[in-house]
């Protein structure tokens, strides 16, 4: 068995290794099976009430990236250089609210809750919300509450990829309903159900960064004991 403080020393390395990658080399392309791997620590990411609300569109057609590249300043910089483009979508109401097919489906035949549990467990989420986080006024609250689990996934594919020498930038540089009008275009919405969250552009650096700076530990740690 590994020598805990090594496995240790390797994901400080990563995260010290880490940064947004403003420039990608356009020579270089990430492995199938590293990309593969990547995505694989997305897929395995959890969510709230394990519901896995987001499905991760690989963006490798030319003509879809200029599309994106053409409507994001945060993308436009990145593609077309970067080796794999992801953007990131969160299911929207139809699918998130406790009452919801999909909801329904998923608990059944992915989390296998059995029959005897499921009306207690959705009466549950109903009260998460409507109740606690005061979910279901608008479209807009389920959604965002939705976007926010993606954001797991997407430190998970950031951190794995700099474990293995791949590098990553988050974008959220894009007008919101402009994106989302380009992605229905595109059909990749499925009428409804999904909305752009947040993308993400992994490749190989072409230059190095500047030393990464953070404030001190003690300025963002407190401790209650």
């Amino acid at each position: 068995m590994r020598n805990t403080e090594e496995i240790k020393k390797e994901i400080i390395e990563a995260f010290y290794y880490r940064h947004s990658t403003k420039e990608f080399d356009p020579d270089k392309k990430i492995a199938d099976d590293d990309f593969r791997f990547i995505l694989e620590t997305a897929r395995l990411s959890p969510s709230s009430f394990g519901f896995e609300p987001w499905r991760f569109v690989v963006v490798q057609n030319s003509d879809l990236r200029n599309k994106i590249k053409n409507s994001s300043w945060g993308a436009y910089g990145k593609l077309p250089d970067a080796s794999h483009f992801v953007i990131i979508l969160a299911r929207t109401k139809m699918d998130t609210k406790y009452d919801s097919t999909y909801l329904d489906e998923h608990i059944t035949n992915v989390s296998q809750i059995p029959e005897e549990f499921k009306s207690k467990f959705l009466q549950r989420v109903e009260e998460f919300q409507r109740t606690d986080f005061t979910l279901l006024e608008g479209d807009r609250p389920l959604f965002d509450w939705a976007s926010k689990q993606t954001y797991i996934p997407l430190a998970n594919m950031m951190t794995a990829a700099a474990q293995i020498g791949i590098d990553s930038c988050p974008i959220e540089g894009f007008n919101l309903e402009e994106m989302n009008k380009l992605l229905d275009e595109e059909g990749l919405l499925e009428d409804g159900h999904f909305g752009i969250s947040v993308m993400c552009a992994f490749g190989y650096r072409i230059k190095e960064p500047f030393p990464k700076t953070r404030r001190a530990f003690e300025d963002v740690v407190k401790w209650v004991e």
